[in-house]
């Protein structure tokens, strides 16, 4: 959640950040207007408090002085029941600007490029080399291994789940173990998590209220099914004050993650890319303020070597103001290439939330006697059923077989 008062001291700058990830001028006027009434109220309250209470002062003196005191008392009693009239007209405002920012995506931070789409990212970088072969590479659909049921997936659910078998379910294994040992090594301590949030958990995150139709809600219960592990890392410090000495936090876990993909139909309808259900280790970060920028290269590092580790090519983008996500103020994605669709396709998305998440799940630090909002931090590390797909594509031999990458050996025996 961005914080009100910079909407109230300074709505220029903040409406044009917020205009950068596409904030209509509609929703930006109404806020203003809002904002401003929230702030002016708010002062006028107080002023009619101070008010009273210098008043009530005087009551003193004027008995003591035998004065009339009724006069003053029935001033004292009028600004009381304006106080109060007051009070609840703030609380009103308040409550209807906190809910119209609750829908309100973070802002960028400067440096990110301003841009429309994903058109506009820009790439950094090229990690690796890509494979090269003496046949025509096909997609990860086509080859002959015999690993992906998409018709059964079908069968016990519906389109967009996929039924995973032998050799493919034995690698969907080993990569999740292979990465969470990876991100442990790197000094990411290992959670294992439920895989169902409450409404506050996800209303932390900003998943809620903004992306309720793309979550899979619990009949009849306050639950839904995750869509990421960032959920529950991130909200397992929900409401609380740690200490300085405690951070950086680094959190990793493997969890499935549920998507309804709302608003994608039509896109990725074949394979693995875009699934209903799907596998993904995740690292997060909870850190100071001034950490946060060293910890978000540290995790953009720790999942292209891991890609490099695969012997996997990919590429770093640097993600426009267009293409940001709800939570992010600064967004790396790693690309991997894959030779079938002959072209690089997204398996981890590494973002700096700065304060956002941390206002809206009240997750602070004490700095001397002051409470400061944390920064947190999330990257995918990776999704492990793109990375199956990635392998099977990179690793692929002429006779539809895969070669198994030698660091993912270990874990298949």
């Amino acid at each position: 959640m961005i914080d009100i008062k910079l909407l109230q001291n300074d709505f220029e700058k903040t409406s044009l950040s917020l205009e950068k990830k596409g904030v209509s001028n509609e929703v930006l006027e109404n806020l203003k207007t809002l904002a401003l009434n929230t702030k002016y109220k708010r002062q006028e309250m107080e002023d009619t408090t101070a008010e009273q209470n210098l008043l009530s002062k005087e009551f003193g003196r004027y008995k003591k002085e035998n004065l009339d005191v009724i006069p003053l008392q029935d001033k004292i009693n009028s600004l009381k029941n304006k106080k109060q009239e007051l009070e609840e007209e703030v609380r009103a405002l308040e409550e209807e600007l906190s809910s119209i920012v609750l829908g309100l995506p973070n802002m960028p931070d400067e440096s990110v490029p301003v841009g429309a789409d994903e058109n506009e990212n820009v790439v950094l970088e090229v990690v690796g080399t890509k494979p090269t072969f003496s046949f025509t590479p096909k997609e990860h659909w086509d080859l002959e291994c015999d690993w992906l049921d998409f018709e059964r997936g079908v069968k016990l659910a519906k389109s967009r789940f996929t039924a995973i078998k032998g050799d493919g379910a034995r690698l969907e294994r080993a990569l999740i173990n292979y990465m969470l040992d990876f991100n442990r090594q790197r000094g990411f301590n290992e959670w294992y998590v439920p895989f169902m949030a409450n409404t506050n958990t996800l209303l932390g995150t900003g998943q809620l209220p903004k992306f309720a139709d793309d979550l899979f809600k619990i009949e009849g219960e306050d639950l839904y099914l995750i869509p990421t592990a960032e959920v529950s890392l991130t909200n397992l410090y929900n409401d609380e004050i740690l200490s300085k000495s405690e951070l950086p936090l680094l959190l990793t876990s493997y969890t499935p993650c549920f998507r309804k993909e709302a608003g994608s139909a039509g896109r990725d309808t074949r394979g693995l890319i875009r699934q209903h259900q799907f596998d993904k280790v995740e690292m997060v970060a909870i850190t100071l303020q001034e950490q946060s920028d060293e910890v978000f290269e540290k995790m953009v590092q720790c999942a292209s070597d891991l890609l490099s580790s695969l012997g996997l090519c990919h590429q770093k983008v640097q993600l426009c103001t267009g293409d940001l996500g709800f939570s992010a103020a600064v967004t790396i994605d790693l690309e991997v290439w894959l030779p079938g669709q002959n072209k690089f396709r997204e398996i981890s998305s590494i973002s700096n939330t700065r304060d956002f998440q941390a206002r809206r799940a009240k997750i602070r630090y004490k700095d001397d006697k002051k409470n400061i909002f944390a920064h947190t931090l999330n990257g995918s590390s990776l999704a492990v059923g793109r990375t199956l797909l990635a392998i099977m594509e990179n690793y692929q031999n002429e006779d539809g077989s895969v070669t198994i990458p030698e660091v993912l050996k270990p874990y298949l025996r």
